[in-house]
């Protein structure tokens, strides 16, 4: 049988065998498998292959993220050129990079590609260079320039080509795992600040209430994090202070954004109660801090479960829709830009109110994410889309109601090209006014045999008396009154507020007034009691109509209205209590 003779490998004309650069590929790959720091480990493999061919200077350059600047990252030997940059077309480095080809230059003098500046600031004098690029594939990375042979001729030979070609190959595949492991831990660490930032986000949303409680919300983030946020909460007058937001852009600044203006209308809510003005104080907030670009679309609104009443403010967000008991929607678009744009584009500091009184119905506010998301099968919602879904699941509870909706939006397994939140507000009374045992404090032949439509407490403010307006004229329209005849017992009302207000409580806003309203036997009864001091009735008497004085004459207009006025004892713990009756013709 034959001997097998030993295969010999070489790494070029040169007659170098592999097994002579062995040890250095078996340490640098070390180096590459166990170093943390990539850049000290470049540093460390670019001396070795420095003094391993002999050459008086080396130096290592990477590609920027744009792909057009090369950096030096490494430099050993005589000359010194680290952070040095160019263009990735410049020099024989570029050339080297642009062709993915090694090269010889033995006369770098006569190369017109040969950048002179860098003798020119270095005072080293480059005789000739040996370059290989650092490419995995078709991915280019950067390039290893060795300068000036030592010894013999001082010029290179193919066979340190060869050689410089592998482990430039060896150290861009170093180079692109690092970079891959170095991504992957950024990842990993985004994906748990995110995950913070969402389960912050989600404290920052109410908890679902029970069935009976008017006002429900829901939420689906398309992301980790939300640019939408909804919240409701009760205050101390037994009013439902609630809003609903859409901050524009993605990502953490949106959530931060988010985070900012919800904790902003809980904070402040809790003291101002009037939507407007509580838009305005954020919108001022937001204007000082957003960044430039961004803004916030949102409603704002304080619901009163006593009346069915809701007042609202829309900063150039999505219209509402008002889901009527009789079947139908209104939209209620805004009439005001998004917070944080300017404060200048507002008229005066407070935002635009809506008052609206549900009277059985349900109020809906929604982001976009409603509108422009997609069906199952393709096609957008729109807004006739929400309405029939609404429509289609009207006799569920609200909860599940909402459930209902939002699940045509976001089927299982399914990604979500919008967050998608939807808030309700619904009247829990149907429309109908319960019946409620008299109070201690009105005699009890008052109210005998009449149906209680509701019953209204507001404080001595004169900006309160808006809210009290609208209650009025609806309620006396569902007596069945003519709206002329309503806006009639509307004067009246407020004439007689106003008079509590000035005289009873002289201006002040800390003082309490109560309203009742009455129907039966053809007529509406209108009880209106202060807490202030008790007040000698014979005292009240009209102004002569002759006398031209400014003011005075608004108990002539009550008792023109009017067909009965009169002033009730007064309850045992004090205050006044005024009766004022109108027929229903």
């Amino acid at each position: 049988m034959a001997e097998r003779k030993p295969v010999e490998i070489l790494l070029a004309d040169g007659g170098d065998h592999i097994s002579d650069h062995l040890e250095l590929l078996a340490d640098m790959s070390l180096d590459f498998a166990s170093s943390l720091d990539i850049e000290d480990t470049l540093m460390r493999a670019l001396t070795r292959i420095t003094e391993h061919l002999s050459a008086a200077a080396g130096a290592l350059f990477l590609l920027d993220d744009s792909g057009d600047i090369l950096r030096c990252h490494a430099c050993c030997g005589a000359s010194e050129i680290s952070g040095f940059t160019l263009k990735s077309n410049e020099g024989i480095v570029g050339r080297c990079v642009q062709k993915n080809v090694g090269e010889i230059v033995r006369d770098v003098a006569n190369d017109p590609d040969f950048q002179k500046s860098v003798d020119q600031r270095t005072g080293f004098t480059t005789r000739s260079i040996l370059c290989a690029p650092m490419s995995v594939k078709d991915q280019q990375i950067g390039a290893i320039e060795l300068v000036n042979k030592l010894g013999g001729d001082g010029l290179f030979a193919h066979a340190d080509l060869n050689l410089l070609q592998v482990l430039s190959s060896s150290a861009a595949l170093a180079i692109l795992n690092a970079r891959m492991a170095e991504a992957l831990v950024e990842q990993e660490r985004v994906r748990r600040e995110l995950e913070l930032a969402a389960e912050i986000q989600r404290s920052l949303l109410p908890e679902r209430r029970k069935q009976s409680f008017p006002v429900h919300g829901i939420n689906y983030p398309a992301r980790t994090v939300s640019g939408d946020f909804y919240d409701f909460f009760p205050v101390e007058d037994g009013r439902i202070c609630f809003n609903l937001g859409d901050v524009s852009g993605k990502g953490m600044n949106a959530a931060l954004l988010m985070a900012k203006t919800a904790s902003l209308f809980r904070c402040l809510g809790k003291t101002i109660r009037e939507p407007g003005r509580l838009l305005g104080r954020i919108n001022k907030e937001v204007c000082e801090t957003a960044t430039r670009g961004m803004f916030v679309t949102m409603v704002g609104g304080v619901y009163d479960p006593a009346t069915g009443i809701v007042i609202l403010a829309n900063a150039g967000h999505e219209p509402p829709l008002f889901h009527d008991r009789n079947g139908d929607f209104t939209a209620l678009p805004a009439e005001a830009p998004p917070l944080g744009i300017s404060p200048l584009l507002v008229q005066g500091e407070d935002f635009p109110e809506k008052e609206l009184w549900l009277d059985g119905g349900t109020l809906y506010v929604f982001t976009d994410g409603m509108t422009e998301g997609y069906l199952e099968n393709g096609d957008m919602l729109g807004v006739d889309g929400v309405k029939s879904l609404i429509s289609n699941n009207a006799e569920l509870a609200v909860p599940e109601r909402l459930d209902a909706v939002l699940s045509h939006l976001n089927p299982e397994n399914a990604a979500l090209r919008d967050d998608l939140t939807f808030l309700a507000i619904e009247d829990k009374r149907d429309g109908k006014y319960e019946a409620a045992r008299p109070p201690d404090d009105i005699p009890a032949n008052v109210e005998t045999g009449e149906e209680i439509l509701f019953k209204l407490i507001f404080p001595s403010c004169a900006d309160r008396l808006k809210l009290v307006r609208s209650a009025v004229q609806r309620t006396a329209e569902l007596c069945g009154f003519a709206p002329y005849q309503a806006l009639d017992v509307v004067i009246a009302v407020d004439e007689a507020c106003q008079n509590i207000i000035r005289h009873a409580y002289g201006g002040k806003p800390e003082g309490k007034i109560e309203l009742k309203i009455l129907r039966g036997n053809e007529k509406m009864i209108l009880l209106l009691r202060d807490f202030a001091e008790t007040i000698d009735v014979a005292m009240v008497k009209p102004r002569e109509l002759d006398d031209l004085r400014p003011g005075g004459l608004g108990t002539h207009f009550i008792r023109e209205i009017m067909d009965e006025v009169e002033f009730l004892p007064p309850p045992p713990e004090g205050g006044n209590l005024l009766k004022m009756v109108k027929k229903i013709t």
